[in-house]
């Protein structure tokens, strides 16, 4: 938690701090075209298929065992379809651009040109696609216990990005070249840290097309599947809200949208990096049949959690507006009531994260799945209609209403299911596991947050 704070949260922080320039340099139009091109891409992080979490579970065994030859063909699996699935989306991308009427499908009018529209697309989305097959070096460190190093490049790739955009603005360049810029940034650090991982610090897991294996292709997409489907379902949801803004109420109010619920966003990766720990941590406790711990350290995160949310939320609904005014270089309008909805909305996903990690550990998903799906049809439909009828403040109270219907019932079920699976699943008699344990190996250890078996991977359930 802390390593991930000081290193996520530097590397988080800079976009915030530089919306006053990008905003200045685009202006209100372009850059809430800019946000709603991201919010696609934000949509369509399921292109990866799931294979990185996937990737992630299958390595963690190789590194116990010592197993480098296992593990570079897990790797050089993963990169070999991925890089093909990159390669045919970024030449269909860039063969049917022209056709897609991409003013039409962000609803841009005014100053922004078909031309200026359709390049911002290309930049936003080649970059998203590029990026696919590269973002394994994340998973790879996460796995192979190296989550400090890993926070460390991609906080670099995010300050890489300050120094490319004021050069960008100080040189009077078009503004498309601020969107390149930005996306430039993550791009140069997941190469660099992958130079350096497979060059120098594990030269062993180095991806080759030599090491490619069928059966691991096949083994690899079964064990995504059902993280691929809430990956879909999570990412969709969640990113949706500036494109039904953008349809009901125009591309200007996106940025009036967008501003606010990125700095609100900060609470979600706040909340992330507090329970992330607890994946490996509850997988360990119960195996072990531990319930007792997992139940009180379940309790204890969510006050936590709770606690950790509400006090920057306040802050921030208080003082949004001066802080807003003082800050950028065009007016947002009042925002304090869109803050507390969007405050409200991360408060929940604290609330109930913990809950969340505890099925993700034992691959308790389904109801997760059921309570994502209800989520996003009643939402979206929720949403169109209460931004059009009462404008935008609405879509943050909406959503957090929806999300309480849904996606908590399931998930306090699907928290439950998981308890009840492993009752009676403690050590045995002879000192050893039970049969979750047994599973394991028989080992009977404390809970660790990252141990040598415990990655640390993103959730699925939680907001990115």
């Amino acid at each position: 938690m802390v390593t991930a704070g000081l290193a996520k949260g530097g590397g988080l922080l800079v976009p915030v701090l530089l919306i006053p320039v990008s905003l200045d340099r685009l202006g209100a139009e372009r850059y809430g075209l800019w946000m709603a091109v991201l919010a696609l891409t934000g949509m369509a992080t399921f292109a990866d298929l799931g294979l990185g979490t996937g990737l992630m579970t299958k390595l963690a065994p190789c590194y116990a065992d010592g197993d480098t030859a296992r593990a570079r063909g897990y790797v050089s699996t993963a990169y070999a379809l991925l890089t093909a699935v990159a390669a045919l989306a970024c030449a269909l991308l860039w063969l049917l651009a022209g056709l897609v009427p991409w003013t039409s499908v962000f609803n841009v009018a005014g100053a922004v040109s078909a031309g200026e529209t359709r390049d911002v697309v290309l930049v936003c989305l080649t970059a998203f696609l590029l990026n696919i097959p590269l973002s394994l070096i994340v998973r790879v460190q996460y796995a192979y216990q190296q989550v400090g190093a890993s926070n460390l490049w991609q906080g670099a790739g995010a300050l890489v990005t300050v120094p490319l955009v004021l050069l960008v603005v100080h040189s009077a360049l078009p503004p498309l070249a601020v969107v390149v810029a930005t996306a430039a940034g993550p791009l140069l650090a997941n190469v660099a840290a992958s130079v350096w991982v497979y060059g120098r610090r594990m030269p062993g897991l180095r991806p080759r097309l030599g090491a490619v294996d069928r059966r691991r292709t096949a083994s690899l997409l079964r064990l995504s599947g059902l993280f691929f489907l809430i990956t879909i379902l999570t990412s969709v949801s969640y990113n949706v809200d500036n494109l039904i803004v953008a349809h009901t109420l125009g591309p200007q109010s996106v940025t009036a949208y967008a501003v606010p619920a990125k700095v609100a966003s900060l609470l979600g990766i706040m909340v992330t990096m507090i329970n992330l720990p607890l994946w490996s941590a509850n997988g360990d406790a119960l195996a072990r049949g531990d319930l007792a711990w997992v139940r009180r350290m379940v309790r204890r995160m969510v006050t936590l959690s709770v606690l950790a949310t509400v006090v920057p939320a306040v802050c921030l609904v208080v003082a949004g507006d001066w802080i807003f005014a003082a800050w950028l270089p065009v007016s947002l309008g009042e925002t304090r009531w869109l803050l507390a909805g969007l405050a409200l909305w991360f408060l929940l996903l604290g609330a109930f994260s913990a809950l969340m990690m505890v099925q993700n550990a034992a691959g308790v998903l389904r109801p997760q799945l059921v309570g994502l799906v209800l989520y996003l049809v009643v939402s979206v439909a929720a949403k169109w209609y209460a931004a059009g009828a009462y404008g935008l403040v609405a879509v943050p109270f909406v959503g957090a209403v929806t999300y309480a219907l849904t996606v908590l019932p399931a998930g306090i079920y699907g928290y439950r299911r998981t308890l009840a699976r492993y009752e009676g699943a403690g050590p045995t008699a002879d000192g050893g596991a039970g049969p979750a344990g047994r599973r394991r190996g028989g080992r009977h250890r404390r809970p660790q947050a990252a141990g040598r078996r415990g990655a640390a991977v993103s959730s699925p359930g939680l907001g990115r």
